[in-house]
Protein backbone atom coordinates (compact mmCIF):
# COMPACT_ATOMS: atom_id res chain seq x y z
CA UNK A 1 0.00 0.00 0.00
CA UNK A 2 1.37 3.32 -0.73
CA UNK A 3 1.79 5.92 1.54
CA UNK A 4 3.76 8.57 0.38
CA UNK A 5 3.36 10.36 -2.73
CA UNK A 6 5.87 12.83 -4.67
CA UNK A 7 5.37 14.73 -7.66
CA UNK A 8 7.48 17.27 -9.55
CA UNK A 9 5.67 20.29 -10.28
CA UNK A 10 7.31 23.17 -12.40
CA UNK A 11 7.19 26.80 -10.93
CA UNK A 12 7.93 30.15 -11.99
CA UNK A 13 9.71 32.23 -9.78
CA UNK A 14 7.85 35.81 -9.63
CA UNK A 15 10.22 38.96 -9.26
CA UNK A 16 10.28 42.48 -10.62
CA UNK A 17 13.11 41.31 -12.59
CA UNK A 18 11.91 40.38 -16.69
CA UNK A 19 13.37 37.37 -16.65
CA UNK A 20 11.40 34.80 -14.60
CA UNK A 21 13.34 31.76 -13.62
CA UNK A 22 11.21 27.87 -13.70
CA UNK A 23 11.94 25.75 -11.23
CA UNK A 24 11.66 22.26 -10.35
CA UNK A 25 9.60 21.97 -7.14
CA UNK A 26 8.58 18.77 -5.51
CA UNK A 27 5.07 18.59 -3.48
CA UNK A 28 5.43 15.25 -1.02
CA UNK A 29 1.99 13.95 1.28
CA UNK A 30 2.48 11.34 3.83
CA UNK A 31 0.24 9.28 5.19
CA UNK A 32 2.10 9.79 8.67
CA UNK A 33 1.28 13.61 8.40
CA UNK A 34 -2.24 13.58 6.81
CA UNK A 35 -2.86 17.35 7.38
CA UNK A 36 -0.12 18.63 5.52
CA UNK A 37 1.74 18.48 2.13
CA UNK A 38 5.30 19.59 2.02
CA UNK A 39 6.89 21.36 -1.06
CA UNK A 40 10.86 21.49 -1.76
CA UNK A 41 12.75 23.99 -3.52
CA UNK A 42 16.09 22.30 -5.04
CA UNK A 43 19.26 24.14 -3.46
CA UNK A 44 20.07 25.65 -7.27
CA UNK A 45 16.76 27.65 -6.14
CA UNK A 46 17.40 29.18 -3.16
CA UNK A 47 19.49 31.97 -1.53
CA UNK A 48 21.59 29.34 1.00
CA UNK A 49 22.03 26.81 -1.79
CA UNK A 50 20.52 24.34 -0.33
CA UNK A 51 17.06 22.34 -0.40
CA UNK A 52 13.91 24.24 1.07
CA UNK A 53 11.21 22.53 2.44
CA UNK A 54 8.11 24.44 3.46
CA UNK A 55 4.93 22.42 5.33
CA UNK A 56 1.46 23.49 5.60
CA UNK A 57 -1.76 22.09 5.40
CA UNK A 58 -3.45 20.31 2.83
CA UNK A 59 -6.58 22.08 3.00
CA UNK A 60 -4.89 25.59 2.51
CA UNK A 61 -3.72 24.13 -0.65
CA UNK A 62 -6.94 23.12 -1.70
CA UNK A 63 -8.91 26.01 -0.73
CA UNK A 64 -6.13 28.00 -2.32
CA UNK A 65 -7.14 26.77 -5.63
CA UNK A 66 -10.25 28.62 -5.31
CA UNK A 67 -10.00 31.64 -3.44
CA UNK A 68 -7.09 33.58 -2.04
CA UNK A 69 -6.49 31.64 1.51
CA UNK A 70 -4.26 31.99 4.08
CA UNK A 71 -2.79 34.45 6.31
CA UNK A 72 0.22 33.51 7.59
CA UNK A 73 3.90 32.50 6.57
CA UNK A 74 2.11 30.79 3.49
CA UNK A 75 -0.89 32.12 1.29
CA UNK A 76 -2.56 30.43 -1.50
CA UNK A 77 -4.41 32.16 -4.58
CA UNK A 78 -5.85 31.87 -7.66
CA UNK A 79 -3.83 33.89 -10.59
CA UNK A 80 -5.94 32.99 -13.69
CA UNK A 81 -7.73 30.36 -14.75
CA UNK A 82 -5.41 28.48 -15.45
CA UNK A 83 -2.55 29.31 -12.64
CA UNK A 84 -2.35 29.42 -8.77
CA UNK A 85 0.36 31.57 -6.82
CA UNK A 86 1.77 30.41 -3.64
CA UNK A 87 3.49 33.13 -1.31
CA UNK A 88 6.10 32.02 1.36
CA UNK A 89 6.47 34.94 3.66
CA UNK A 90 9.74 34.96 5.83
CA UNK A 91 11.94 36.94 7.77
CA UNK A 92 14.23 37.31 4.65
CA UNK A 93 11.72 38.16 2.26
CA UNK A 94 8.56 36.65 0.27
CA UNK A 95 9.45 34.34 -2.56
CA UNK A 96 6.05 34.25 -4.80
CA UNK A 97 5.78 31.03 -7.02
CA UNK A 98 3.69 30.50 -9.93
CA UNK A 99 2.13 26.84 -11.11
CA UNK A 100 -0.41 25.51 -13.45
CA UNK A 101 -3.21 24.53 -11.31
CA UNK A 102 -4.20 21.36 -12.87
CA UNK A 103 -0.80 19.83 -11.85
CA UNK A 104 -1.46 20.88 -8.28
CA UNK A 105 -5.39 19.70 -8.38
CA UNK A 106 -3.49 16.05 -10.11
CA UNK A 107 -1.09 15.94 -6.81
CA UNK A 108 -4.09 16.75 -4.50
CA UNK A 109 -6.35 13.97 -6.07
CA UNK A 110 -3.13 11.15 -5.98
CA UNK A 111 -3.40 12.69 -1.97
CA UNK A 112 -6.80 11.62 -1.52
CA UNK A 113 -6.26 8.46 -2.58
CA UNK A 114 -3.69 7.87 0.32
CA UNK A 115 -6.39 10.01 3.01
CA UNK A 116 -9.51 11.07 1.28
CA UNK A 117 -10.29 14.64 2.72
CA UNK A 118 -12.30 15.26 6.34
CA UNK A 119 -10.45 11.11 6.94
CA UNK A 120 -6.98 12.77 8.11
CA UNK A 121 -7.59 12.35 11.90
CA UNK A 122 -8.01 8.36 11.19
CA UNK A 123 -4.51 8.09 10.36
CA UNK A 124 -3.10 10.01 13.18
CA UNK A 125 -0.81 8.01 15.98
CA UNK A 126 -1.77 9.72 19.04
CA UNK A 127 0.53 7.85 20.94
CA UNK A 128 3.69 8.05 18.92
CA UNK A 129 2.69 12.09 18.77
CA UNK A 130 2.97 12.42 22.65
CA UNK A 131 5.91 10.31 22.76
CA UNK A 132 7.58 11.94 20.63
CA UNK A 133 6.12 15.28 22.06
CA UNK A 134 7.47 14.25 25.85
CA UNK A 135 10.52 12.45 25.00
CA UNK A 136 13.59 14.18 26.70
CA UNK A 137 10.72 16.39 29.28
CA UNK A 138 11.81 13.98 31.94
Amino acid sequence: MITVIEQAVQARLVATAPKVDTVPVTFCYDRSDPFAVRMAFPAPATLEGVEVSWTFSRELLESGLRRPSGCGDVRVRPYDADRTTVEFHAPEGVAIVLMVTAELHRFLERASTIVPPGLEHLYLDMDQSLADLMRGSC
